[in-house]
């Protein structure tokens, strides 16, 4: 057994060795996710947003996209169907269609909202469905919430604009609510890999 006694030196310098290999992971400022970077800290419009959770996003055989998800600063639970200001990031590794977004969104809420619910943002819904466009890999859309509007923007593009919190959350509801798209991904996005 080793004296710490005996072997002051040996024992820092193990120290030193556990601190160097686990100080990358501690200390970087952002994430990686197949190639796809994803900072820890991200400043928008005056507010704060720290990153809860990363993955990506696997349908089928295919690897759709790479994601984050965000909330306001000092939020560490995660409420993603809540009134919180909150950022889900997007990054897309295959070309997709904008009438595909907007066939798989409507798709999804219907399916995840009871009649009534999905009754009450279907004029909201086909807005967004207009805004829709198509992307290339590489591209990135942005879903946010900053406590009073939610926007869609595609490479800093805003395409898509609303102020109503039902309809923020049964947005983030695709990804992240009772019966998300993938409870893999989900998991990921909310840290709880």
């Amino acid at each position: 057994m080793l004296s710490v006694h005996k072997y002051p030196l040996a024992l820092g310098a193990l120290l030193t060795v556990g601190i160097c290999l686990l100080a990358p992971n501690v200390l970087a400022d952002s994430v990686t996710e197949r190639g796809e970077r994803f900072e820890r800290i991200v400043d928008s419009d005056g507010q704060r947003y720290a990153l809860i959770g990363s993955g990506v996003f696997r349908y089928m055989i295919w690897t759709a996209y790479a994601g984050a998800y965000y909330q306001l600063e000092g939020e560490t639970e995660p409420q993603p169907l809540s009134n919180v200001p909150r950022r889900l990031e997007l990054a897309y590794f295959h070309d997709i269609e904008a009438a595909d977004f907007a066939e798989a969104t409507e798709k999804t809420l219907k399916a995840s909202l009871t009649l009534y619910e999905f009754n009450q943002i279907e004029e909201d819904l086909e807005r967004l469905n207009q805004g829709y466009r198509d992307v290339t890999p590489g591209d990135r859309y942005l879903l946010s919430w900053d406590g009073e509007a939610l926007q869609l923007t595609l490479n800093g593009d805003v395409v898509f604009e609303d102020e109503s919190v039902e309809f923020a959350s049964a947005l983030f509801g695709i990804w992240l609510g009772e019966r998300p798209l993938s409870d893999d991904f989900r998991n990921a996005l909310l840290g709880q890999r």
